[in-house]
């Protein structure tokens, strides 16, 4: 087992989009965390990249809730795997509102194929509480589905996250 600690300079988070350090200090994500929920992340986030973190839906679930929910704006994530389906980063690709954010399929491709991605989970926070999918978001899913498959990668789930919950969209047969 690797043991990261995100204090540490060396540590492999601090380089990762998305995960560790950077994500609270990117262009992207203006949002601030506390440092303690920040350092218990790095740490989540360490777990998940180094280990089967994430072998189950429930673990899926309970990190994207944990990485989302407190999020006051709409934020776009995706969740890249190699072909065992090994967490390979998890990144946030967009930020948007309190009710919607713009997701370009093109750049989704482009991020899993510079991270050599078999597979990848799709996931986005509802601020307001709401974690039913949207037409939109079923829209927006089969879109994806359309242009990742064109270059071999899989869409395993969407998940809708709230404060409370988190709803996978491939359990409920729209993935």
């Amino acid at each position: 087992m690797t043991l990261c600690l995100p204090s540490t300079p060396a540590s492999p988070l601090a380089f990762r989009p998305g995960l560790g350090p950077v994500c609270c200090t990117s262009p992207l994500s203006r949002y601030s965390r506390p440092r303690l929920v920040q350092q218990a992340l790095d740490l989540l986030a360490c777990e998940v990249l180094y280990s089967d973190a994430l072998a189950s839906p429930q673990a899926v679930r309970d990190y994207l809730q944990v990485l989302l929910a407190d999020r006051p704006h709409e934020v776009f994530v995706v969740v890249f795997l190699d072909a065992q389906h090994r967490v390979l980063d998890a990144v946030e690709l967009f930020r948007g509102t309190l009710t919607q954010t713009s997701v370009y399929p093109r750049e989704v491709v482009v991020e899993a194929l510079a991270r050599h991605a078999a597979a990848v989970i799709l996931a986005h926070n509802h601020p307001s509480g709401q974690a039913e999918p949207s037409l939109a978001d079923q829209a927006l899913t089969r879109t994806l589905q359309s242009a990742l498959s064109l270059v071999d990668v899989r869409v395993l789930d969407h998940f809708i996250v709230t404060r409370s919950s988190a709803v996978s969209m491939a359990e409920r047969g729209l993935v």
